[in-house]
């Protein structure tokens, strides 16, 4: 790997002298393009069968190093050498009812169907499943959204399931637990008895098992203002309020009531005058509480570890795996998460401060062909596969299905390979060594912490924005660790950390993902970084005093010139802002704003493509009613609602109507 490296390295240099060469540039720090993410890791397809509709529900790596594959279709197939370029699919077993997980345990395949627990075994050793048998079934109401997420292995063999809320008749938009164990963890055992774990679920799509401890992930929606990733203990109440209507139940162990909670918590179901329930939309204007707020109230409601700010990172976030020893670089130990909506994966770190976990997610790898929902291991570890659907649920990827591989070509990125807290501040470690001239100057460094409200609106735009100052960095002697002194940190808040400044030190690289989200619970006990200790220069600050510096020569005839010429810049710049901005003069709003997550100009994605919104022919000032209160209910055939997006300043959301206006 090595080797390999080194002939990318002196081939990259290599360009970029004859770069220099030729434009007569040879200072450090002006360099080529920075490679993407797809430079370092591969997308490739695994071929089935023609006619076979893989929408994955389960994907599992059997012993032998054959691959289990589930689909919500109800199939579960064998694919045999399934990193060749011809896998054999065999059916292994056909009839069962959206099947959203899959297990390999003691010679048998055991999947979550919708109402059920079932062993799947091939007893007469043909190939094919010929016994069908329940392991523990539940009720079910026969509403749509009752999903039914796993099973994931324990350390002792029992397996855990999670249910989703369905939804209200007249009230679509409210989750409810109609039937028990909705909205709950269920801890099934081998002998067929279930004992109810913990409830507050939501949408409990992705559970995983790491270093023997259960954590899963849920979606933004009611009661959730963005997803992310949570660890969850026997009696814990995660956030969603259907699932309390069983803690009443002798084996419950959860004694959080219903009645309790809502009269500590506002429930948010308004009426109109005749006594319809009318869906409760977001108040730019009216006060609001937050998970941290009722934790203190409730103690048993369980905080995410990482929050994945939604639309950033995701906005249907699914499987949790971590990643093995000798796998995808320097990453080992760490986690990935998949997002079912943006058809892409997350990189997660936790660390545990305090007794409690908490941690940073960054982006890790977009582009692929559908929504990912389930990911597994090769047995060597050099595949990562995706499974992938996206029917009734939308994703940014157009296939309605798939199963691709992810691979790791050798070559290493210049990324943030973690970011741990620090009394003061964060520390930051690298997989290359950094540029120390632009890692010592704090112009390379932004911080600004940000949480969700906590109600039962749809979604939650971001609150409490606030600037966190970088005070000082000390770059340390190799190269690959900063230390950030951090003023205004917040408890339980998310801290947006972005380093566009900072280059690689051979070839003056950008990071491949230069920002991070770090939820922090907890400061670590330890010594602070002396500010003396540490640089303070800061680049923004010197460019910025340098004009006022000249201004101070200036005559003040040249100064009523200048003055003349701004004024005539001025007005041109009036008749131009008359016109609608360009795409490559909007898409930094798109994306800052996180439309692009959801949203393309001509097509179809999560959302709408833009030219359909414009030929709804909505005013200027009617889309910025939309963006602070979307309405679902225009758009029907769109399975994921749009969440509110108050916090979009007026001018630049009149920028985008203006643009998405100009495409009519």
């Amino acid at each position: 790997m090595k080797n390999i490296y080194k002939a990318f390295i002196k081939k990259t240099t290599l360009y970029s002298l004859l770069i220099a060469a030729a434009t007569g540039v040879t200072s450090g720090v002006r360099a080529q393009e920075t490679p993407k993410e797809e430079d370092f890791y591969k997308i490739l397809k695994v071929s089935s069968p023609e006619g076979t509709l893989l929408e994955v529900g389960g994907l599992t790596v059997l012993p032998n190093g054959d691959l289990g594959v589930s689909t919500r279709r109800g199939d579960v197939y064998v694919v045999e050498n399934p990193t060749s370029r011809k896998p054999y699919f065999r059916k292994f077993a056909t009839g069962l009812h959206e099947i959203l997980g899959l297990v390999w345990k003691d010679g048998a395949l055991y999947c979550a169907q919708r109402g059920e627990l079932t062993k799947l075994v091939d007893t007469n050793m043909d190939g094919k499943a010929d016994v069908y048998e329940t392991v523990f079934a539940w009720p079910l109401s026969g509403h749509y959204h009752e999903y039914s997420f796993g099973p994931k292995l324990a350390p002792d063999g029992s397996f855990f399931v999670s249910g989703n809320v369905a939804f209200g008749n007249q009230e679509w938009w409210r989750g409810e637990s109609r039937v028990p164990w909705r909205g709950w963890m269920m801890h099934i055992f081998p002998d067929g008895h279930m004992e109810p774990y913990a409830t507050g679920f939501r949408s409990p799509c992705g559970l995983g098992m790491i270093n023997g401890e259960l954590f899963y992930t849920d979606n933004q929606g009611d009661w959730f203002g963005s997803g992310g990733v949570w660890q969850v203990k026997q009696g814990d109440f995660i956030g969603h309020p259907a699932g309390l209507r069983w803690t009443k139940e002798a084996n419950s162990p959860v004694k959080l009531t219903q009645e309790r909670f809502f009269s500590l918590v506002d429930e948010g179901r308004p009426k109109d005058a005749k006594g319809n329930y009318t869906k409760p939309e977001n108040s730019v204007t009216a006060p609001f509480v937050t998970l941290m707020d009722v934790k203190k109230k409730i103690p048993e409601l369980r905080l995410p570890a990482v929050v994945l700010p939604h639309g950033i990172q995701g906005i249907s976030n699914s499987e949790i795996v971590q990643i093995p020893e000798g796998s995808f670089g320097p990453f080992a130990g760490q986690l990935l998460v998949g997002d079912q909506g943006q058809s892409k994966i997350m990189r997660v770190v936790m660390e545990k401060v305090k007794g409690e976990y908490q941690g940073v997610s960054f982006d890790f790898r977009s582009g692929f062909q559908s929504g990912v929902l389930r990911m597994a291991w090769a047995k060597d570890g050099s595949t990562l596969f995706v499974g992938e659907t996206n029917r009734g649920w939308g994703s940014a990827g157009e296939a309605n299905e798939g199963l691709q591989r992810l691979v790791w070509n050798e070559k290493m990125p210049f990324e943030m390979k973690t970011i741990r807290s620090k009394p003061d501040g964060f520390e930051i470690e690298f997989t290359l060594p950094v540029n120390k001239k632009s890692a010592e100057d704090l112009a390379s460094y932004s911080v600004e912490s940000f949480t969700y409200k906590y109600h039962s609106v749809y979604g939650s735009p971001m609150v409490n924005i606030a600037k966190c100052p970088v005070k000082g960095v000390k770059v340390s002697e190799d190269g690959l660790k900063v230390r950030l002194i951090v003023d205004s940190l917040r408890l339980d808040y998310v801290h947006n950390i972005t380093l566009e400044g900072v280059r690689e030190k051979d070839n003056s690289y950008s990071l491949v993902h230069p920002t991070g989200y770090y939820t922090l619970h907890n400061l670590p006990e330890g010594d602070k970084l002396p500010l003396s200790q540490a640089s303070t220069f800061n680049s923004a600050k010197s460019t910025a005093a340098a004009p006022a510096s000249a201004d101070k020569g200036k005559t003040a005839s040249a100064k009523d010139a200048a003055a003349a010429k701004g004024a005539t810049a001025a007005t041109g710049k009036t008749a131009a802002a008359a016109k609608a901005p360009t795409y490559d003069e909007v898409k930094p709003l798109l994306a800052k704003y996180t439309c692009l997550a959801c949203h393309n100009a001509n097509k179809r994605q999560v959302g709408p493509a833009y030219v359909d919104v414009a030929k709804r022919k909505y005013s200027a000032e009617q889309i910025l009613k939309l963006l602070a209160n979307p309405k679902p209910q225009n758009w029907p055939d769109y399975a994921t609602e749009m969440p509110p997006m108050p916090q979009v300043p007026r001018t630049d959301a009149l920028k985008i109507a203006n643009w998405i206006n100009s495409l009519k």
